[in-house]
């Protein structure tokens, strides 16, 4: 009686969580879209038309909408399981994507995306340089930051224990005002606006605002970029790169992101953007581990030009220096000069810009 009472109870049991499980709903299954983009390539040229074609298959239940993006435009809406939106205008640089969302009558909703990379459609003018003067610069100053300001240079300095910013004459070099940065931070680029000085910080997400005067720290805020590496502003907003091709324009007051771009020339993405200098509506750069500097369109974040500054040191340098890569950019508005330097270099730069031959 014993042995067949507890195959029973178990073929019962089974029996009853079929029956159960039988009557549960069956779960809606997501929708999945394919992006196709025509004409297909690796890299497209900004303001190059295309075509884009989606198809979605649906395997239960009844499509409510589909929505096309690109960036964060919306291009079409349809319930066409397959469509097609025709002449799209690639008009944002750097590297994007298109998006599709397709949902359901239940509310089920499924995403994809179509990375596409978009290059400028200019060649870069080619620049070289000429030397007009040349200042002291401190060995000691590993430069991030570089301003000039009613006749003095400002610069923020990096390195944790070793970040600040001085104030120092051009002539001799000589520091008048200065003010260390606490040593768990990597002080980075700086800005002077409204008779403010704003730093960055490399990987603490963190900034700080100084009073012009006396150097008094009067704010701090925070952003959202991973790193902060140049900084500048143009008479309104603040301007930052985070070492990406990325550049991020804040609201002074609040510290709010208003736009991004990336930037591009007519070969690929240009990575490493530093430090920055805004120069008669135009963003000038350093490029990290190199000695050139690009101009930048702010509008749509094309290379203009490109300003080799091979070999400027080359007789400055002294055996036993440790000099590191080009860094700092400052513009004297009224007398319409530019001044480079770099990390631990001895020397600051007037330059002029030559076109290259």
């Amino acid at each position: 009686m014993k042995k067949s009472f507890f195959p029973l109870v178990i073929v019962l049991c089974l029996f009853v969580t079929f029956l159960s499980c039988s009557n549960k709903p069956k779960r809606s299954r997501k929708p999945v879209s394919t992006i196709s983009v025509l004409p297909k390539k690796q890299n497209y040229v900004f303001n190059e038309k295309v075509s884009v074609n989606v198809k979605t298959k649906v395997k239960d239940g009844e499509i409510e909408n589909i929505q096309l993006f690109y960036g964060n435009k919306l291009l079409k809406e349809s319930k066409e399981l397959d469509f097609t939106a025709e002449n799209i205008s690639l008009n944002e640089l750097g590297n994007s994507n298109f998006r599709v969302v397709a949902t359901k009558t239940d509310e089920v909703e499924n995403t994809r995306t179509k990375p596409v990379t978009v290059l400028s459609d200019i060649i870069p003018v080619k620049f070289t340089y000429h030397v007009i003067n040349n200042y002291p610069h401190s060995k000691k100053n590993y430069t991030e930051g570089l301003e000039f300001q009613d006749g003095y240079l400002y610069e923020g300095t990096g390195e944790n224990g070793k970040s600040g910013i001085f104030k120092t004459e051009l002539q001799s070099g000589n520091v008048v005002q200065s003010i260390p940065l606490d040593d768990k931070y990597f002080g980075e680029g700086i800005t002077i606006l409204n008779d403010k000085i704003y730093q960055l910080t490399y990987r603490a997400q963190k900034g700080f605002v100084y009073q012009l005067s006396d150097f008094a720290v009067i704010d701090s805020f925070t952003y959202s970029s991973k790193e902060g590496w140049g900084l500048t502003n143009d008479g309104t907003n603040l301007i930052m790169s985070d070492g990406t091709n990325k550049i991020t324009w804040l609201n002074a007051n609040d510290y709010s992101e208003i736009k991004t771009l990336q930037v591009a020339n007519n070969k690929g993405v240009v990575s490493y953007i530093n430090e920055l200098e805004y120069i008669d509506g135009s963003l000038y750069a350093n490029v990290y581990t190199t000695e050139m500097i690009v101009k930048i369109d702010v509008e749509t974040g094309k290379i203009l030009s490109e300003i080799h500054l091979d070999g400027i040191l080359n007789m400055y340098k002294s055996k036993g220096d440790t000099i590191d890569y080009m860094n700092g950019i400052a513009y004297d508005k009224a007398k319409d000069r530019m001044f480079v330097t770099g990390k631990w270099w001895p020397r600051l730069f007037e330059i002029e810009l030559v076109p290259s031959k």
